[in-house]
């Protein structure tokens, strides 16, 4: 887990940012009553419905295109490190999260709450800030995996297409290494 904040500092900054920044806009509003809030949410939901729809198809498109960076990693004549890979199914744990919970939110965004006589108007604010804070949430999450992978494909970039020395492959003395280990525990 330490080593995972710590590969991904950058993008879990930019997720942090991002829900600050929502998050301020929103507590900019202050207090609001039950009927503010009922008239809040009608005119919010089409926002957020929209939002939770552009995440769940980003999040479904990242995950297919995880398959062609899998690709593009198993067909270069350098041999990558595991920690790449282990960097890939961090973004596709990350993104499957996100794209679960963003679908269970976009189902129940849709629930017509705003036209129930049956919930008390003082909920409608504590609903209200609920699914600003949701929304703030899940558009910070989308960013860390935004950013996630541009370090990932920048890191192929550079690998695959500028041919540079870099960290996540390894040199010829790790993979020399390896094949005695390999010998020594067949002979074993």
């Amino acid at each position: 887990m330490i080593q995972f904040l710590k590969n991904n500092k950058r993008a879990i900054y930019g997720g942090l940012v991002t829900f600050m920044i929502i998050s301020l806009g929103v507590f900019m509003l202050g207090n609001i009553s039950g009927y503010e809030a009922i008239k809040l949410l009608e005119t919010s939901l089409n926002g957020i419905n929209m939002l939770c729809n552009t995440i769940v198809l980003a999040s479904a498109t990242i995950l297919a295109l995880l398959l062609t960076l899998l690709g593009v990693s198993s067909g270069t004549s350098s041999k990558l490190k595991d920690v790449h890979y282990l960097e890939v199914l961090n973004i596709a744990r990350i993104d499957t999260f996100l794209f679960i919970v963003t679908l269970i939110m976009f189902q129940l965004f849709n629930i017509p709450i705003t036209a129930s006589t049956e919930i008390p108007t003082g909920w409608f604010s504590i609903i209200y800030w609920v699914t600003l804070i949701i929304s703030s949430v899940l558009s910070g999450t989308m960013v860390v995996v935004i950013l996630m992978l541009f370090n990932t494909i920048k890191n192929i970039i550079l690998i695959v297409g500028l041919k540079q020395d870099h960290e996540l492959i390894y040199s010829q003395e790790e993979i020399d290494e390896q094949k005695e280990e390999e010998k020594e525990n067949s002979n074993s």
